[in-house]
């Protein structure tokens, strides 16, 4: 059997992979982008849905602000409408010492060119008046918002595939060496594909292909719970979250144009990547109920239609991974978003694009490298 070749493998067609394929293509190069399942399937197209760089580990906001320049341009982009709308973000507290955390936050963020809004108690109950009245003080990031988690990775696949990108979906791939100056990854069919570039963006199997590199990591798979209420009149602009030192405060919501009510956040449940499953906790469903209620009483009459669960990687310091492998010229990784990715799904695709193209990229990513990990270990040994 001929073996399928390119410039670049992709294994793994969620957002970073579908981007990364499409940004390829925009430099010219040639790209084999495999999915096990449908491109989008997993944890791109379960998601909340949040386009959001507030609240992140500030030396990702870099990288956030790349991928938010893109965001705005998809419709020119990919020639489809992915419904993002830059609502806002408001992130809210309840305490008095979450007011402070906010504030240090948005002094850290100003650093990252990343201009946050405070807004104290009486103002933001002016501006928002559906909030709680235990809200005490928001941090309010005007132009991001949320987008439609169904349709940004698939239309990025369609895209690089119009482009000239080569896509397979229902292809697992089950071995990846480098054979020579080569990587060879063989599907469970026989199926083999080669280039002499391979970037790993299989989200909570990426460990699995790792590994066959010497290179493990303590990737954990959770399933984030989500729920959807039926339409209500559209009152909520921006997406809101909750900032708190205790788990279960901290829920999320938004409000899509139809007027439906997308809702997660608090305990996450069990996710298992081996046989592609990830459960709702019916009690974990049950404590986001007056949690959201609490945040926008309002809600307290609105019936649950829909709720569903994903499988998400996770990494213990809640960093992703992404950049060169430490030990095999020519690998990459991009995966373990920790919940996180989505918003980062365009700028990831397009720096690993750049680093791929030229050996650099002009957005620095040196924090995400799967290096630390090798030191952990060999530290634990």
């Amino acid at each position: 059997m001929t073996a399928v070749a390119a410039d670049v493998i992709i294994v793994g067609g969620g957002i970073m992979g579908a981007a990364t394929a499409f940004f390829l293509r925009q430099r010219a190069r040639s790209a084999i982008l495999i999915e096990r399942g449908l491109v989008g399937q997993q944890a791109s197209g379960v998601n909340f849905g949040n386009v959001r760089r507030e609240g992140r580990f500030p030396p990702q906001l870099p990288l956030a602000n790349r991928s938010h320049e893109i965001w705005g341009r998809l419709p020119e982009l990919l020639g489809e409408d992915v419904e993002f709308r830059p609502t806002g973000y408001l992130r809210t507290c309840y305490e008095a010492d979450q007011v402070g955390a906010l504030e240090d936050y948005a002094r850290r963020a100003r650093d990252y060119e990343l201009d946050l809004e405070l807004i104290g108690r009486n103002t933001l109950r002016a501006r928002f008046p559906f909030l709680g009245p235990e809200v005490v003080a928001g941090s309010l990031s005007p132009s991001d918002g949320h987008a439609n988690p169904r349709l940004v990775a698939p239309a990025f696949g369609r895209a690089a595939a119009r482009a000239g990108a080569q896509v397979f979906e229902n292809t697992e791939i089950v071995t990846i060496s480098k054979v020579g100056t080569d990587f060879e990854a063989i599907a469970t069919d026989g199926r083999t594909f080669r280039a002499p570039i391979a970037l790993i963006t299989a989200g909570a199997w990426a460990s699995l292909l790792s590994e066959q590199f010497q290179e493990p990591v303590p990737l954990v798979a959770r399933g984030p719970q989500m729920a959807v209420t039926e339409p209500m009149p559209y009152a909520l602009e921006p997406v809101l979250g909750v900032r708190s030192r205790h788990p279960e405060e901290a829920v999320y919501l938004r409000q899509v144009e139809r007027g439906n009510i997308v809702f997660g956040g608090g305990n996450r449940g069990p996710a298992f990547p081996d046989i592609r499953r990830a459960y709702v906790v019916p009690g974990n469903l049950l404590a986001q109920l007056p949690q959201i209620c609490r945040l926008v009483p309002a809600l307290s009459t609105v019936r649950v239609i829909r709720s569903w669960s994903g499988i998400e990687s996770y990494l213990p310091d809640d960093i992703p991974i992404m950049g060169p492998s430490a030990r095999v010229s020519g690998l990459y990784y991009a995966f373990g978003f920790c919940g996180h990715g989505f918003q980062l799904g365009p700028g990831v695709g397009d720096v690993m694009a750049e680093l791929i193209n030229r050996g650099s990229t002009t957005t620095p990513i040196e924090p995400f490298g799967i290096d630390r990990f090798a030191t952990a270990t060999a530290a634990a040994q």
